[in-house]
């Protein structure tokens, strides 16, 4: 039998360096905020014929426009961020940018105020804060019937804020070097890494209890190794057909999806890792590795 928690100072060796490079990516690059919680514009336009993202960078550049981010979403179609634009100024671009490229389509415009992007991201905020206090209650309360029941709820909340610290890291990784920023989906896809991962470790915490339940005299250290020996088959199994779906939606999808799925794909590596290797062994070390008795 593999001695899982036996070897938990390695899973969280491994752990402790993952996270510390993505704070350091996070204190470096930092989190491009998109439209949704800065003001500005942003629009998706098309040509019909060739146009290098460079030789629209460069006539956004001679407009006066030299703070924008341009993304390829699409053959001959760019998403463009700007600054905040008037109806007079969006009519104006157009104009300028068709007189160039000929032939101009705007697929798509959303223009945030400065309010509205301040509520946005209280509102994410909130969001992200409620959902954890809810996730701590609930575990406390369904494992109510054993001993420190908080423990088991506030040892998820640790693997949680490894799992967020992780996808935050990265994807401020990819910002940098891509220059992709965050939005709503991306919000929508911490929120599904922190219910998949609190899935996973639900399994496992639940596992323990009914080991505990059949063999009072196991010590506490035993049962934990037993029980993620027990459940990381179905872990893994389920991890990667889930993986497979965050692959085919990133491959064929694409960038209309693409903060969500990149999160969630991340995501759900570092939820299944911190369910079986960072949450139990928290609860054993919690515990002291002592031979525990569940009634105790």
């Amino acid at each position: 039998m593999f001695d899982i928690i036996g070897k938990r100072l390695w899973f969280f060796g491994i752990a402790g360096i993952v996270v510390i490079v993505c704070i350091v990516s996070l204190a470096t690059f930092g989190l491009k905020a998109g439209v949704e919680f800065s003001s500005g514009s942003v629009m998706t336009v098309g040509f019909e014929r060739v146009v290098e993202k460079e030789d629209l960078e460069n006539e956004l550049a001679g407009l006066g426009y030299t703070n924008v981010i341009i993304q390829t979403v699409g053959e001959d179609e760019f998403l463009v961020r700007l600054p905040r634009l008037s109806s007079t100024e969006k009519a104006e671009l157009e104009t300028d940018l068709t007189a160039t490229f000929e032939t101009l389509t705007v697929r798509e415009f959303d223009d945030v105020s400065e309010m509205v992007a301040a509520e946005t991201t209280r509102n994410a905020g909130i969001a992200v804060g409620v959902a954890a206090i809810g996730i701590l209650l609930y575990i406390a309360w369904a494992f109510r019937r054993m001993p420190h029941p908080f423990h088991y709820g506030i040892c998820a909340i640790v693997a949680l804020i490894h799992d967020t610290v992780v996808a935050l890291g990265i994807f401020s990784i990819f910002g940098g070097i891509f220059g992709w920023e965050i939005d709503l989906k991306f919000v929508i896809g911490i929120l599904a890494v922190i219910g998949y991962s609190v899935n996973n470790t639900v399994v496992v915490f639940d596992r323990i209890r009914e080991n505990l339940t059949k063999d009072a005299r196991a010590g506490f250290k035993t049962v934990v190794n037993n029980s993620l020996t027990e459940t990381i088959s179905r872990s893994l199994n389920t991890s990667l057909t889930t993986l497979f779906v965050m692959v085919a939606l990133i491959l064929f999808v694409g960038t209309v999806i693409q903060n969500f799925a990149v999160v969630l794909l991340i995501g759900i590596i570092a939820g299944t890792y911190s369910s079986l290797f960072i949450a139990p062994s928290l609860l054993v070390i919690w515990r002291g590795g002592e031979r525990d008795r569940a009634t105790r």
